[in-house]
């Protein structure tokens, strides 16, 4: 572990670590929402982010919080126009980010490049940055600890939430922003281009062991904090991006399990008909 002795790599670890717990803690709901491409489309509305904290000289980070945040509310009002064609929302937020975000890039104006938000860096993760993602991660779990019970409701049936008196649009709201939260929070690590998959593959790898709701949460943090961790430490010494090299351990982490409870099935099964 002497690699821990490098600054830089100490800045990885402590982001890396929050976003193992604030990625599958808004995951689980979106999975649950059957809204999981919602993170993909939101990830590359970071990007768009990104690019105008550069361009306006601010924080990257900041810039995809308020960008991204934007973008997700405007999914929630969107969805009012679009109640039976809920894909081409975020094909139209899709344009309006990946749009913002090439012209930007393309016009020459940017004094920094925004490749490493777009592949993901363990060398760019400065001081503020993990200052920003404690902030994020901490209102994010703290909101979610105290709106559990109604996301929950909404989570597995709206519109029995509605008609039970939840607030089902003011708080569709706040999850938009929570989404916003854990994608800005990792894209310096993770990357744009595979942030969606730290939010959903740690879940479903979860969601196979076919536990309740907080056993799954509980298995979904571990798994991503197990994917994060190998993949920031296995690129560190294959000199590769951390990003993608995370999201085929996520990959890989989920085709184990489902082999591993296959096997294991089939061995009960065997075990009960010798019995």
């Amino acid at each position: 572990m002497h690699m821990l002795k490098y600054a830089f790599m100490q800045n990885a670890l402590f982001v890396s670590v929050c976003i193992s717990i604030l990625c599958p803690c808004i995951g689980i709901f979106l999975v649950l929402r059957r809204n999981s491409m919602i993170s993909d489309t939101l990830s590359h509305a970071s990007l768009a982010g990104v690019t105008i904290g550069l361009l306006a000289k601010q924080n990257p980070i900041l810039g995809a919080f308020v960008f991204t945040s934007i973008c997700g509310a405007l999914i929630e009002y969107l969805r009012s126009y679009f109640r039976k064609y809920t894909d081409l929302i975020l094909t139209i937020v899709l344009s309006l980010s990946v749009g913002t975000a090439i012209t930007i890039i393309s016009s020459g104006k940017l004094r920094a490049s925004a490749d490493a938000f777009m592949f993901g860096s363990i060398l760019t993760v400065t001081g503020f940055d993990m200052v920003m993602v404690l902030a994020l991660t901490v209102a994010s779990v703290l909101a979610l600890v105290l709106l559990y019970h109604q996301m929950v409701y909404i989570s597995y049936d709206e519109e029995a939430a509605r008609i039970a008196g939840v607030k089902v649009g003011l708080i569709n709201y706040v999850f938009s922003i929570l989404v916003a939260s854990a994608i800005s929070a990792s894209i310096r690590i993770v990357g744009v281009l595979v942030l969606g998959s730290m939010i959903a593959l740690p879940v479903a790898t979860a969601l196979q062991f076919e536990k309740g709701f907080r056993s799954t949460l509980v298995l979904s943090i571990v798994f991503s904090f197990v994917d994060i961790m190998v993949g920031l430490f296995a690129s560190y010494y294959l000199n590769v991006a951390p990003g993608g090299f995370t999201a085929l351990v996520s990959v890989a982490v989920l085709f184990l399990v489902m082999a591993s409870l296959r096997v294991t099935a089939r061995l009960r099964n065997g075990a009960g008909v010798n019995a």
